[in-house]
């Protein structure tokens, strides 16, 4: 396993210095690495490589570091959610979560709320959106003072519907024309609004749930085997399942806000990462982040580039990538999801 963790930290660090110095103003690598340089040291930069400096320090980087850490997250958060509720079809999203984070961000784009926020209004009413549908999964869900992974999953399906339709509501009511397209943009995923600002809660949210989930490996792999298994081999299904509930809706909820509702990432990334290194959850949340991160670093890539000076919906490149590689999984023998035959 070492050798791959080796080669996706190698792969990443690539791919984050070619996208920060690829699109329609290109940078050779050589002279990006300067600029990010002389950012990180104070160096000097002449007068007429500011324009470059600053598209590249102030637009790019920002960006395609973003990219990394929602990659990072939405592969982490799916091996989670997938053990959470012992179903390998689920990803981030099943909970409803980003359909309540786009109907918050929906709402405040139309109506103008929380203005008082600024730029990040939208992000913040997306986020109690995430939290508001958490928390309404949370008491529908309960049964008995316990969590069972099949209502989990259709508590938060029938949610997702339900705040679709609501932010469908809104969307159709909206004055202008271009709030309907911006929203929608939006719901799609994209990562064109990133900001150095965005960075720290993300950063902080992504790296402390990554780092818990990766401890909690060995209680997870429990948790698969189903609650009466765990239950013997000592392990508290109910606190687990409940404490894995509240930090992957956290996450999830930290991402939609400032990325937009992005799919596939958290559902294919994690089968994945189990052809390479098998089902156990430790192995696999150490190579999952790396792998998400780097695939969603070339994805950005390809939304901005594709049809420059358009910029396609990342939700969009994700899904085209991700459908065939799923595909090819359920297609494939000797595999089972969840690991190997």
């Amino acid at each position: 396993m070492g050798v791959i963790v080796v080669s996706l930290a190698v792969a990443l660090a690539v791919s984050v210095l070619l996208a920060i110095g690829s699109g329609a103003a290109a940078v050779p690598p050589g002279q990006t690495l300067r600029y990010l340089w002389a950012a990180v040291t104070g160096g000097a930069i002449s007068a007429e490589e500011i324009t470059a400096y600053q598209i590249i320090w102030q637009v790019r980087t920002p960006r395609v570091l973003l990219a990394v850490l929602v990659g990072a997250g939405l592969s982490a958060v799916g091996v989670a959610v997938q053990a959470m509720v012992r179903n390998a079809l689920a990803d981030p999203f099943v909970l409803g979560v980003s359909s309540g984070a786009s109907a918050g961000a929906v709402l405040v784009t139309v109506s103008g709320g929380l203005a008082a926020m600024g730029i990040y209004a939208v992000s913040a009413g997306a986020f109690l959106g995430a939290l508001l549908v958490s928390a309404l999964v949370y008491l529908v869900s309960r049964r008995g003072g316990g969590l069972e992974p099949l209502r989990l999953v259709l508590t938060g399906v029938a949610m997702a519907f339900g705040f679709q339709a609501v932010m469908s509501l809104i969307v159709y009511f909206a004055p202008d024309g271009e709030s309907t397209s911006t929203v929608l943009f939006w719901s799609m995923g994209g990562l064109g609004g990133a900001t150095w600002g965005a960075l720290p809660v993300v950063t902080v949210v992504t790296t402390v749930s990554v780092v818990v989930l990766r401890r909690l490996g060995r209680s997870l792999d429990v948790l698969a085997l189903g609650d009466e298994t765990s239950m013997s081999l000592g392990v508290d299904t109910e606190t687990l399942r409940r404490g894995l509930f509240v930090l992957t809706s956290l996450l999830t909820g930290a991402m939609v806000a400032v990325s937009g509702a992005i799919g596939f990432v958290g559902l294919v990334m994690p089968h994945v990462v189990r052809l390479w290194v098998g089902a156990a959850h430790v192995r696999v949340l150490a190579v999952a982040p790396l792998a998400g991160a780097v695939f969603m670093v070339w994805a950005d890539l390809m939304a901005r580039t594709v049809v420059a000076p358009r910029e396609l919906p990342i939700g969009v490149i994700t899904a085209l990538v991700g459908v065939p590689v799923f595909v090819t999984l359920l297609r494939r023998r000797g595999y089972l999801f969840g690991g190997r035959s």
